[in-house]
């Protein structure tokens, strides 16, 4: 059954899909939930492509508010109703001097990648344009409160607060319609961001691209609905939609652009 779902999905996308089909198994065998840590929206996608039609097993996603972009998600019996805090998310505001100067999602997140904390227990960091929050899972939130003291040349303190203060975050995120000759990651950034291909190659081959927050070196990678694309320097962008085909048979794409 899995050797037919791989075809439909990139082959490095292949061991997350067996991550997904070992927690419905647990969840089946167990007939207990599974939580899982942080998804990306493309990860996500795939659980859902995978686990939506089961009859006696569900879902939910939760990333601590309504429009966050990573979520964790609770696969589960369909006896089970998930709460809020059963998706093991803390909260915690960041406090620093506000007054010298600011943070940056990048210094934010790679301070706390530095510790040794891997991607996916970490969910958004969001801002109000001063105070900044990030999402956490509890597994690793002592280990960030008692080891991070300091972000760039600022001294801080993680303070965790309710799901009633949470930020009103600063939405950035344009939508456009884009039209590329292929899907290739290399084509993408360079019409998006109106770049030569060579410039595209070059970021990619740089490794200041990555792919759903993977570094990536292959130029003629695929995306696919729900990708992110991150390059240095220039921003996101997230493939939402195939608007069809011109009559040059170029490709017309929905998509949500972040510009630096």
């Amino acid at each position: 059954m899995q050797a037919n779902v791989y075809q439909h999905f990139r082959k490095d996308e292949h061991p997350f899909i067996d991550l997904v089909y070992n927690w419905l198994e647990t969840v089946e065998m167990q007939y207990a939930p599974v939580v899982t840590e942080f998804l990306n929206p493309r990860e996500a996608f795939i659980l859902e492509s995978l686990i939506g039609k089961q009859e006696d097993v569900s879902f939910s996603f939760f990333g601590g508010f309504i429009e966050a972009e990573r979520k964790c998600a609770i696969i589960y019996p369909t006896y089970y109703e998930p709460k809020e805090e059963d998706y093991e998310i803390v909260i915690y505001d960041i406090q620093y001097p506000v007054k010298f100067g600011q943070l940056s999602h990048g210094k934010i997140l790679g301070t706390l990648m530095s510790t040794g904390i891997k991607r996916e227990y970490i969910g958004d960091i969001i801002t109000d344009g001063n105070n900044w929050q990030v999402f956490v899972k509890r597994s690793v939130a002592n280990y960030i409160y008692q080891q991070i003291d300091k972000i760039g040349s600022f001294g801080v303190k993680f303070k965790e607060v309710d799901w009633h203060d949470i930020l009103s975050p600063i939405e950035e995120w344009q939508l456009e319609d884009v039209t590329v000759s292929s899907l290739r990651i290399d084509n993408i950034i360079s019409s998006v961001y109106n770049i030569s291909r060579q410039k595209a190659k070059l970021a990619v081959e740089s490794k200041k691209v990555k792919l759903n927050w993977v570094e990536m070196e292959r130029i003629d990678l695929p995306v696919d609905y729900l990708d992110i694309i991150s390059v240095r320097g220039m921003g996101r962008i997230q493939i939402l939609e195939t608007l069809g085909k011109t009559r040059k048979d170029n490709i017309r794409l929905k998509i949500r652009v972040l510009r630096k």
